[in-house]
């Protein structure tokens, strides 16, 4: 599928919720078929198990322990026991199967029921850091990047003290180049060629759990960026592991987290696709004419991003795009080329993000009127037209002398293989606004279409050449839109 669609599942935190609401524990080998089955149901290709690996003890002490954290963790869960507090899906210890989720054996189970339905599975790789108690710190310190008296008295938040199979050591913490080390991880060294090998074989032993791999803050082992924040050269890392991977599993699929518009360079070392962050920053300011101007790229670049409204990381989109500007955010992002990005809890609206260091969420009751919008946004999107229809951007024009809202709109055009039309255009403003869309289709004039409006109840019959010029005239108020089907009227 050329867009196919991918929902992102915090494991710890569904299966506590899954366990509260059955009466007892639940695991992935004892998820229950009705709760698969509408994972299918809702049109998903891929589902993304967040922290399924073994997190260390010692960095879950970290985390139980660091002040700040402790902070927003009592903001997220009033109630907050130490038991919450599992440590970060990211400081991973070993990738084996957290017994507490059913270990390897109901992972394993639970992809094979994904299949059946036609879904496949993504799970973690975190190249750039370990936990402070993986297995390397004691047979492997020359693996992590070490540290100085001096270095530490100059950016303590950077270093720590940790003993060795070597002895006492200093090493780095895991950090990019802009903030403060994370104090429960400790950074891998790229510049050596054995670590960068253990490395490749970590990935082969993933790939064997899995379909595809989210690999959290790609472009930090880009030897510039590793240069830039640790003062060290290093050999490029991604192409040949990347490759290695797929010679033993053909099809096997890499997702970048990626910043700092480098998503074009990870995508030419070989990744499938990279978080679109500009589009989403661009979205929260709401600011119609830098979206247009970033979906101009060539499909070449688009088509291998991740459009996302929210994930882990961000906010909740229910918090930061105000009711109804969230749908047109929704729309934007969802009809964009690419894969499309979904969150837990994004569909029914949650507003609480949950930190990645807690195994329980929040009760936070559904909002009807997000949960009904994106039931019918993933219906709409299940047909296959925008699956592996042709896109294209359709460039707003003036509806009239001296009205300057055309800026204010973002409209796509798709059509499919077998002659299906579509049309999607947002009012991206707190406004009305008007303007007129000349549809890039072949074969209107001297035909009537009658436009459809699939996420809504407007229907309209319109004259075919006057579609193309001088375009289809469109009036929406503030943060509405229109996903229009064209169906051709008599002969």
């Amino acid at each position: 599928m050329r867009y196919p669609s991918l929902y992102e599942v915090n494991t710890r935190v569904w299966l506590d919720r899954l366990s509260r609401e059955a009466g007892k524990p639940v695991t992935l080998a004892t998820v229950d078929d009705a709760t698969v089955d509408d994972l299918a149901r809702r049109g998903f290709d891929w589902i993304w198990l967040l922290s399924v690996w073994r997190t260390g003890a010692a960095s879950r002490s970290m985390s139980r322990s660091n002040p700040a954290w402790q902070a927003e963790f009592r903001t997220t869960l009033p109630d907050l026991v130490q038991d919450d507090i599992c440590g970060s899906g990211f400081a991973i210890g070993a990738y084996e199967v957290d017994e507490a989720l059913g270990g390897a054996a109901a992972l394993a189970a639970f992809r094979n029921r994904l299949a059946a339905r036609g879904l496949r599975l993504m799970l973690d790789f975190v190249p750039n850091h370990t936990a402070l108690d993986h297995p390397w710190v004691r047979t492997q310190p020359d693996f992590y990047l070490h540290g100085s008296e001096q270095a530490m008295a100059a950016a303590p938040h950077d270093y720590c003290r940790i003993e060795t199979g070597q002895g006492g050591r200093i090493l780095a913490h895991g950090r990019d180049p802009n903030f403060p080390g994370w104090p429960d991880t400790l950074q891998l060294d790229y510049s050596n060629p054995a670590l960068q090998a253990a490395q490749r074989a970590e990935l082969a032993t993933i790939a064997g759990h899995c379909d595809g791999v989210r690999c959290d803050m790609a472009m930090l082992l880009l030897p510039d960026i590793f240069q830039r924040t640790w003062g060290v050269t290093s050999p490029p890392f991604w192409p040949r592991a990347i490759a290695a991977v797929r010679d033993e599993h053909r099809g096997f699929t890499f997702l970048a987290e990626a910043y700092w518009d480098l998503e074009w360079e990870l995508q030419q070392q070989g990744f499938d696709y990279c978080y679109d962050k500009r589009l989403y920053d661009r979205l929260r300011r709401a600011d119609a004419g830098a979206i247009r101007a970033h979906l101009v790229a060539g499909l070449d670049y688009q088509d291998r991003l991740a459009r996302f409204l929210e994930n882990h990381d961000e906010p909740r989109a229910a918090a930061v795009f105000p009711w109804p500007q969230h749908q047109a955010a929704a729309i934007a992002t969802a009809f964009a080329p690419g894969l499309r990005f979904l969150h837990q809890g994004q569909l029914e609206g949650a507003r609480v993000r949950v930190p990645v260091h807690l195994g329980r969420g929040p009760v936070e009751p559904p909002n009807t009127d997000i949960v009904d919008f994106y039931d019918r946004l993933l219906q709409v999107l299940s047909n296959d037209d925008f699956r592996d229809g042709d896109w294209s951007s359709i460039p707003p024009r003036r509806a009239w002398d001296a009205n300057p809202t055309w800026r204010d709109f973002v409209a796509y055009a798709w059509q499919a293989s077998h002659g299906a039309r579509h049309v999607v255009v947002v009012n991206y403003s707190d406004h009305q606004a008007q303007c007129r869309l000349r549809l890039p289709f072949a074969g209107m004039a001297g035909r009537q279409f009658r436009l459809v409006d699939v996420m809504g109840n407007e229907v309209y019959q319109r004259d075919g050449a006057c579609l193309v010029d001088p375009g289809l005239f469109i009036d929406l108020a503030a943060w509405r839109y229109n996903v229009f089907t064209l169906e051709a009227v008599g002969p």
